[in-house]
């Protein structure tokens, strides 16, 4: 099979799969189709009702039945406008309602990635399939599919009409109809280029916004503005190109179009005029009928062109939305078992994982946590100890090995009810754009503001909240921009406390605050964690002494564990050797 014929099973397969989506909306649709069959045959029965009147009346200027032509090209007139508003309204409304679904069904597609695709994705260019490319398939809808429909119905219809009040000057029209039709067939041809060039441009371009603007700190930071200026103007000038390129193309194709259209018209007016006045077997009505409808059979044309461009766009951004909703990057969701709480037995059994193939990360991990234990988990950058946690909460799947919770392998609860009963304080809090409350609940609907209180008083940050502008419904503006980052480190605390989980896990929690942060910081650390299995990542040991076990690990292995005074005993330890080094950096700073 060649290229172009696989080309065309693709698109033909991607439009049959995009009307699936219209079958919700099968009375709409037909309603649409109904409406451009009529708009079709009355815009033809104009030309056809003058030529009636000029050669039945104006010609021979007789006023009697001259009305009725009148009342009925009023009427056509009337009709137009009416079916017109329906074609309008409807194709666009139908034209969002498919995309509204879609959209829908991407967004909760999405929800369900591993964050191994996060890891490997633009966020700026899953933006864009979300948002742009939603709006170019709805314009197939609107703009395209039936607007291309209309046109080319029109032209029929148009065309039957000329053969039917005269051949003669229907074969001169029909004459010119294979250039404007090769010029179409090249016009598209390239525009499909084009537009592809434009799409994968505008994906580059909003990728390197959305990136350059959350991380404008950093870029004013390091004062490089002059160099992602640089950047952007490159990346600017070839989507300008881009979109220059569509410029041009339509710059050649539609004059060319025009002066077929004015060609045509010339020669029937040239030709029709003399077999008006010569031969007398063409009628006057005839020859304005014939000026009247070359337009509406040339102009359908050169706008068929122009929508299908559209339609081509919509196209392209359907394939592109597609191949996401394609995409089987899930966790697998196989699990029966409701786990509605945990005792808090954790079990890591000859556990082997990589991110990158053949690039591990843990090496044949095991370690045992007993329900109601502190276990802390340290070591250098990159040792593995936030993969743990990840693989706990099963966001990655692990090569080897088995993770169990009460002796139960992780695997057999369901994705919702494990998550739910394992809260995670990251280091890097992410707040939305939206109140405390709303921030700390995540809208949960079974979680009152009483409660929220309630627990902020618990664990000490009430007060805290309370001096904010409008206190719980302090809105901290995207990614908790308003607050300081011990103040959303504690947000984050009471995030996970109101959910009463089984599990907690604390994740670098106490860095980068502030001292007296810190100390709210570690007061709330002693409530959450009171009764239930806590696992406690942290650089600074200063603040793990208390725990029941530490975890030392290295290079993905775990090479010592014990108390925090058993492991200080080995002469020559890995995390005493840590430990010493870190508090002789305190002692001298």
């Amino acid at each position: 099979m060649d290229n172009k014929t696989q080309n065309n099973s693709v698109n033909i397969n991607l439009f049959k799969r995009l009307l699936k989506y219209i079958k919700p909306y099968n009375r709409v649709f037909i309603g649409v189709f109904i409406s451009v069959i009529l708009l079709a045959i009355s815009g033809a029965l104009r030309p056809y009702i003058l030529q009636q009147a000029i050669d039945n009346n104006i010609a021979t200027k007789t006023v009697e039945g001259f009305l009725p032509y009148v009342l009925f090209m009023v009427g056509l007139l009337v009709f137009e406008v009416v079916f017109q508003l329906i074609f309008i309204f409807y194709s666009g409304w139908l034209g969002q309602s498919v995309v509204r679904d879609i959209r829908v069904k991407l967004f909760n597609h999405m929800l369900t990635f591993k964050m191994k695709y996060y890891d490997n994705s633009s966020v700026g260019l899953l933006i864009t399939r979300a948002v742009t490319d939603m709006e170019r398939i709805a314009d197939i809808f609107g703009e395209g599919l039936f607007m291309i429909f209309r046109d080319a119905l029109t032209m029929i219809v148009v065309a039957g009409f000329m053969v039917y009040m005269n051949w003669k000057l229907s074969f001169i029209v029909f004459l010119m109809l294979p250039v404007v039709l090769y010029a179409t067939r090249v016009f598209q041809k390239y525009m499909k280029k084009a537009f592809e060039e434009v799409r994968t441009e505008v994906s580059n371009l909003n990728s390197f916004v959305q990136e350059r603007v959350t991380g404008m700190k950093i870029l004013q930071l390091f004062t490089r503005e002059d160099i992602e200026y640089k950047k952007f103007k490159v990346i600017n000038e070839r989507h300008k190109k881009g979109w220059l390129k569509t410029v041009w193309y339509n710059s050649i194709f539609f004059p060319i179009a025009e002066l077929s259209t004015s060609i045509t018209i010339g020669l029937v007016a040239w030709y029709g005029g003399l077999d008006v006045v010569v031969r007398e077997s063409s009628s006057l009505g005839d020859l304005t009928a014939f000026v009247m409808m070359i337009p509406m059979l040339f102009r359908p044309l050169r706008q068929i062109a122009d929508k299908f461009n559209t339609f081509q766009m919509g196209m392209v951004a359907a394939n592109r939305v597609f191949k996401i909703l394609d995409t089987t990057s899930h966790i697998d969701n196989n699990g029966q078992l409701e786990a509605a709480h945990f005792k808090g037995d954790i079990s890591f059994k000859n556990v082997r994982f990589s991110y990158v193939k053949d690039e591990v990360v843990l090496k044949d991990i095991s370690l045992e946590v007993k329900a109601g234990q502190t276990v802390a988990i340290v070591g250098a950058t990159g040792a593995g100890k936030s993969t743990i946690i990840n693989l706990l909460s099963r966001f990655y799947e692990i090569d080897n090995g088995v993770i169990e919770i009460d002796h139960v392998d992780i695997k057999t609860f369901t994705l919702a009810s494990l998550r739910a009963q394992i809260a995670v304080v990251l280091q890097d809090v992410f707040l939305f754009a939206d109140t405390i409350f709303n921030n700390i609940t995540l809208n949960h609907p079974e979680i009152s503001e009483e409660q929220v209180v309630r627990a902020a008083k618990e664990i000490g940050v009430h007060d805290f909240i309370s001096s904010l502008p409008n206190g719980y419904h302090y809105n901290v503006k995207e990614r908790g921009v308003m607050l300081s980052s011990g103040q959303r480190q504690l947000i984050s605390f009471l995030r996970a406390y109101v959910t009463n989980p089984s599990i907690l896990v604390l994740d670098e929690a106490t860095s980068s605050v502030d001292s007296h942060s810190e100390q709210l910081i570690q007061n709330a650390t002693d409530k959450i964690t009171k009764g239930r299995t806590s696992i406690v990542i942290a650089h600074r040991l200063a603040t793990i002494k208390k725990a029941d076990k530490i975890i030392v690990m290295d290079s993905g292995e775990i090479v010592e564990q014990g108390s925090h005074k058993e492991l200080l005993k080995k002469e020559n330890g890995y995390y005493r050797n840590l430990y010493e080094v870190q508090f002789m950096k305190e002692l001298t700073t």
